[in-house]
């Protein structure tokens, strides 16, 4: 993507911010992996998610099930995504830290098929591509998904996650910007089907 076409948000911050869908798991208590949720759909809702709403780049962190990721979209591997979701954060940590030009990294969730790219716009316009920000969406103060991680952090944060222990570790343990979004969507996560 040419400077020209990127994202406002890209082109307005310091460095470029990156969006990650974390789709990796089997998804065992919806019965299937969440990436093939309503064919395909769910996936293709959280990638324009990012991308329409900012993010530079966006990639799919998969595992269980290994698809071609939709338009607009790059793959991003992750083998040991059974050692539980920190293994897939840590490899979407990690695939951020090798683009030297990220300001920060939106991660977001599959399985949040209600959140579309007005949530992580306001995201972005609260942090402004801050390296040093940490700050997450939030639904009527209960917090959700997607959540930004300054590329500061990037480093601290990969020396706490990994097998079980996810991102949430780490946030506890910081300040982290709350941006309401509540009128936006409910941004609950759906783990079983109806």
């Amino acid at each position: 993507m040419s400077d020209a076409t990127a994202p406002r948000r890209a082109q307005r911050s310091a460095g470029r911010v990156l969006g990650v869908v974390l789709a990796a798991g089997a998804g065992t208590r919806y019965g299937m992996p969440k990436i093939l949720a309503d064919d395909g759909a769910w996936l293709q809702r959280a990638i324009a998610a990012l991308r329409d709403g900012g993010c530079a780049e966006v990639a799919v962190a998969m595992g269980a099930v290994v698809v071609d990721p939709p338009e607009g979209a790059g793959a991003l591997i992750v083998e040991n995504w059974a050692d539980g979701v920190g293994a897939t954060v840590s490899a979407s940590l990690r695939w951020a830290m090798t683009r030297p030009d990220a300001a920060g990294l939106v991660v977001h969730v599959v399985d949040t098929p209600d959140s579309g790219p007005e949530i992580t716009e306001r995201l972005l316009d609260a942090v402004a591509g801050d390296r040093a920000v940490l700050a997450r969406a939030v639904f009527d103060g209960r917090p959700g998904h997607p959540v930004y991680i300054g590329a500061e952090h990037f480093g601290p944060a990969l020396r706490v996650v990994g097998g079980d222990v996810g991102a949430q570790v780490y946030l506890r343990s910081r300040e982290v910007t709350p941006v309401e979004c509540g009128d936006l969507a409910g941004g609950e996560d759906i783990d079983e089907r109806l």
